[in-house]
Order: C-alpha cells, then structure tokens, then sequence
C-alpha cells in the first residue's frame, strides 16, 4: 500500500497582511470577554478561501473525529482509523474496522447482558428515503476494503473536498466508491459542505442518491440548504436508507448517526469536533471564513 507524506509549512506575512490580523485579534479578544472559551462555530463558507485551507482543516476534522469516536463513543468491538487512501476516497477518510471473530468475543460484541452499545432508535434528521432493493442485483466488480490487520471495514466518514466537484471524472469517481462500498454492505456517512457545482448541483449526495434511486426519486437540494450531511445505512439485498440533513452556511451541525451494523449507529458529534479542528486554523485564516 503506498503512502502519501505530508510536510507542516510555515509562511511569513506580510506587514499589512499582520498588522490587519492583530486588529481583527483584539476586536476578537474583546468580544469574548464575558464569552465562554469554548465557542460554538457555525458553517463557514469555505469557498472565501483556497482548496489548501480546507484541505488542512479537513485533516484536523478527521482526526478529531477519530479521537471521539474512540475516546468512548464506540463498543469495545469497534475502532476508528483515519486512512491514507480508501481508492478514489482520500486522502484521510475515517474508517471504522471490526476485529477478528476471537477479539470480537473477548470484548463482549454480542454479550446479551451488556448489549451492543449502539443506539437503535430510527434518527432524527429533516429527510429519510429508502432506496430500492433491485440496487444490489447490479453489484459492481470491486475489491473488498480490509486493513492491513485484516480486520474488516463495517463504515466510512468521509469529508467531501473541493477536489470531489473539481472535474466530471473526480465526481464520478467518487460516486462511484460510494455506491460500491454501499453495495459491499459498508455504512457510509458524507459531510458535504461545499456549495453546489455545476457538475453537482444537488450536492455529492445528490450526485450518489440519483445512482441509487429509479429516476422518480431523484434527490433535489433545497435551495435554502445548500450544504449536505448524510448517514447511509446499508442493508444488504434490503436496501439503502438515506438519512439526509441539508444545511445552510451559518448553520450548526447537528449529530449524525453514523451505522456500523444493520440496525446500530452511533451519534457522531459533528458541532463539537468541529470546533475543535477549526481552533487550529492559523488566525489569519480564520478571520477571512469568520468575516
């Protein structure tokens, strides 16, 4: 398997460029200071900046995702990784694994007494659409995802780049993971907050849903809620349930329920991680996306 490395740079700003940040830092300073340190961020519009910001917040969001993921969130029976490359996904998504049959049982997966740990109320979220069964007759040829461990993949968060939208290839690639890895019985959670394309004007979720359904459930962005989150619960030969929460720029996150069984989930919780990875965004690019 090969890897990608990536270097930690440092850049030098200019005279105006600090002497603008410093003034938007003591704004900033004396507006929190009767405010609680932990502050609640609302969807930036990331498109004020470039692709490589993102991209280096989406690191920081996957990896705070994957330490409350395992930081308690999780049965014993499940771990979350944070992956080089899952085919056309990546870099970084967030792949949940299940070990081996003898792990499972020692750490009481199954263990009628204490249960499985997940929650298994149907989610609250603003849209469910079931898709049809037929789905699964047409499985495309693809190579089943394990780790290294050969511990099995049972879910994938995946935090959606502008690099997904930037070419019709790149889109139908990502599609096309997506449906395959719904198709092996994987849960897939995407977490789309780019604005519509033309290439995508229903959003990444659009683009999967519309490859899933029977052209009379075409799925349509709402206008108001540009952006995407959404849970795919894979059952297979049953079907695909979509639990789908459009959202706007300025929006909290709410929690999403991420599947790692057919009936299980547990609630990922999207506000607070992301707070977290934005607290790492270098100030001077955090005072554009906050402007």
């Amino acid at each position: 398997m090969g890897y990608n490395f990536y270097t930690l740079s440092f850049y030098t700003l200019s005279f105006y460029t600090l002497a603008t940040i410093l003034h938007a830092d003591l704004c900033h300073a004396l507006s929190l200071l009767f405010v609680s340190k932990d502050r609640i961020m609302r969807v930036h519009d990331w498109s004020r900046v470039d692709d490589g910001i993102f991209h280096d917040f989406h690191h920081a969001w996957i990896e705070e995702l994957k330490r409350a993921l395992n930081g308690g969130l999780l049965p014993a029976w499940l771990y979350a990784l944070a992956e080089q490359q899952v085919s056309e996904f990546g870099p970084d998504v967030l792949a949940l694994q299940v070990p081996d049959a003898s792990d499972r049982k020692e750490s009481g997966e199954g263990n009628q007494d204490g249960g499985t740990g997940l929650l298994v109320a149907p989610p609250r979220v603003a849209i469910t659409v079931q898709g049809p069964h037929e789905f699964y007759t047409h499985r495309q040829k693809s190579v089943t995802l394990r780790h290294a461990s050969d511990d099995r993949i049972v879910a994938i968060i995946e935090v959606v780049s502008p690099g997904n939208k930037s070419s019709r290839q790149r889109l139908e690639a990502f599609v096309r993971k997506a449906c395959a890895l719904l198709q092996q019985g994987i849960h897939l959670m995407v977490l789309d907050l780019h604005l519509p394309t033309r290439r995508a004007p229903d959003g990444i979720h659009g683009a999967i849903w519309n490859n899933i359904s029977s052209s009379d459930e075409d799925y349509h962005q709402p206008d108001d809620k540009p952006l995407t989150l959404v849970a795919y619960q894979s059952k297979m030969f049953i079907g695909v349930t979509a639990y789908v929460e459009p959202i706007a720029i300025g929006d909290l996150l709410r929690e999403m329920p991420l599947y790692v069984n057919n009936e299980g989930y547990v609630s990922v919780p999207l506000q607070e991680t992301y707070d977290r990875a934005f607290a790492a965004v270098p100030r001077r690019w955090a005072n554009v996306l906050e402007q």
